[in-house]
């Protein structure tokens, strides 16, 4: 009974160390496969929620066609995820997919 707080300390610091930095590092490889796959033409949102389609690629920076013939230019972190076209498939008829169109 004497090695009982120690057991919990070790758990407590298991739950509020480890596994937090596990989730974050899997959430940074698939930020950066995302980046990765991203090609002209794909449409995109960004963490502002700037809806746009992917006119050109830098480096570590990534140009947006957000109207026609208007073109930003975000870094790449800022693109949050990849979005399906409207109209791309039904997404009625799979339950388990967001309505909003998200992939």
């Amino acid at each position: 009974m004497e090695y009982f707080p120690l057991i919990m300390l070790a758990l407590l610091a298991v739950l509020l160390f480890v596994l937090p930095a596990r989730q974050r590092k899997k959430m940074q490889e698939q930020a950066a496969a995302m980046q990765a796959s991203l090609t002209i033409g794909t449409p995109v949102m960004t963490s502002s929620g700037l809806h746009g389609t992917v006119a050109a690629l830098g480096e570590t920076t990534v140009d947006l066609e957000i109207a026609p013939g208007v073109v930003v230019t975000f870094a790449r972190p800022a693109i949050l995820e990849v979005r399906r076209p409207a109209g791309a498939d039904a997404v009625g008829d799979d339950p388990s997919r967001p309505a909003d169109g998200t992939v």
